[in-house]
């Protein structure tokens, strides 16, 4: 699939819950959250059809997330059920990371949570993490959950995915005197740093003057503690970030600026799936189209195509975060 500017559609970001265990500022605000009712989402089944349709069509790359995805049961035999789907070939978790190193409850081996992942078909996985502050993580996710974290990055280390990478969203006032600490731990682990600028995406008041920091800046702080950042325009992942690489050390970070980077939507290749079965081409945009009513009003799999090749012809140049963009949904309904 390419729609009218070129891009080439080859990844779905998944979510298949709203629901999640942390309270992030920027995600899910503490107020009480109204849940999606469990017939507003789609079922396991209608999302791997749904999959399937999508693979016809050269999706190859799915990443199932949330909300937090392993808070809904049954996400093992989901993952094994989309690596059985001809023509995908690669899938990745995004996860808050406080659930990886839990046995699954639904298994009696065991292993953790990661493990059988891994076992199932999950290639990748990303965590968040914004700081490795006890007191500054509470702060910013609404959950003393830190040392949960760390115990879950073991668990993927120990469960052998090919790439664990760490997302850290920048934060003036709240991490930004701690960007070093976090590219050492990174280091120090083998994981992938990438650090991504503040986004409306679930409200406005968290993105003011005070508390946007650019990927530019944090540059500049890292520079000033490592040297001379190296770009590595060789090195691509399948996300929008720019990498660079530590002098001195074979260690290379991402930075992700969608509010500074005027060319952050050129090389776009996805779509998004929320979890009450909207299809949306961009997540920087109000545009959504209703999969699910679709899907349960009886369509074919040749209908459930031509839905897809319609929302992509649909997909904007570039998103509307710089233009006075204006939140209608958290975080954790349109999938992170």
């Amino acid at each position: 699939m390419e729609d009218r500017h070129g891009h080439r559609i080859s990844y779905l970001r998944l979510s298949i819950t709203d629901r999640c265990n942390e309270r992030c500022r920027y995600c899910l605000p503490e107020q009480k959250q109204e849940w999606l009712p469990r017939e507003g989402v789609m079922t396991f089944e209608e999302i791997v059809r749904v999959v399937r349709v999508g693979a016809s069509l050269g999706v190859r790359k799915l990443r199932v997330t949330g909300g937090e995805p392993l808070v809904r049961r049954g996400v093992i035999g989901l993952i094994r059920s989309l690596h059985a789907i001809p023509g995908i070939d690669d899938i990745g978790l995004s996860t808050n990371g406080t659930l990886l190193a839990e046995p699954d409850p639904e298994d009696g081996t065991g292993d953790t949570t990661a493990r059988r992942l891994a076992a199932a078909g999950v290639r990748t996985v990303n965590v968040s993490l914004d700081t490795l502050d006890p007191a500054g993580y509470a702060l910013a996710t609404g959950r003393d959950y830190l040392a949960r974290v760390l115990a879950g990055l073991e668990a993927a280390r120990a469960a052998g995915f090919a790439r664990i990478k760490l997302n850290c969203v920048l934060m003036r006032g709240t991490n930004d005197c701690a960007l070093a600490e976090l590219v050492d731990f990174a280091h120090t682990h083998g994981h992938l740093l990438r650090f991504i600028e503040l986004m409306p995406v679930s409200r406005t008041d968290v993105l003011h003057e005070q508390s946007f920091l650019s990927t530019l800046e944090a540059r500049s702080r890292l520079e000033d503690r490592f040297g001379p950042l190296v770009p590595r325009p060789d090195f691509r992942t399948n996300g929008p970030a720019t990498y660079f690489e530590i002098p001195g050390r074979q260690q290379l970070i991402g930075l992700i600026g969608a509010m500074t980077n005027l060319h952050f939507c050129e090389s776009c290749n996805k779509l998004r799936l929320t979890c009450d079965g909207k299809l949306r081409p961009c997540l920087g945009s109000h545009l959504e189209f209703d999969l699910l009513g679709v899907l349960r009003a009886g369509a074919t799999d040749a209908q459930l195509a031509d839905f897809f090749r319609d929302v992509v012809d649909r997909k904007p140049k570039e998103h509307d975060f710089r233009d006075g963009y204006q939140p209608q949904r958290h975080m954790t309904a349109i999938g992170g």
